[in-house]
């Protein structure tokens, strides 16, 4: 029986491996899903972010987690949403500076990129440092 893994990762318009990461996953316009089968790309989707307002960190959590997520890769979020995802099964890996969604499922399959841990967690204040870094909160 086959392995099968959805991915998804915060990603700019209009998605897709060729694109830029968003540097926060909770205000990123669309996430590119990929499907790793055995270690190898299969099918890659894109799928529109929810609104994100203040105090609805968990709206983005549930929407990947509805459709079929398993596993995620940022560069920046709060507290709130990390322990949303281990709550809901998704586990998260930090992008570890990348900069493009190529990049970051290549490092994936080779088991190259970190956890995503509290320690990665941005506290708050509206600042973005491009991709990779850490914008606002959630």
């Amino acid at each position: 029986m086959s392995d099968k893994l959805i991915v998804a990762i915060p990603s700019n318009e209009p998605g897709g491996l060729g694109s830029e990461l968003a540097g926060h996953f909770g205000h990123c316009g669309v996430f590119t899903l990929v499907t790793l089968e055995d270690g190898k790309v299969g099918d890659v989707s894109i799928l529109a972010n929810v609104p994100h307002e203040q105090g609805g960190c968990m709206a983005p959590v549930n929407h990947l987690a509805q459709n079929g997520v398993r596993l995620l890769v940022a560069g920046g979020m709060g507290m709130r949403p990390l322990v949303g995802f281990n709550s809901v099964g998704i586990e998260v890996f930090h992008n570890n500076g990348l900069t493009c969604v190529e990049e970051v499922v290549t490092a994936l399959v080779e088991g190259s990129l970190p956890s995503f841990t509290q320690n990665n967690t941005c506290g708050g204040g509206v600042h973005d440092e491009g991709p990779g870094g850490y914008g606002s909160h959630g």
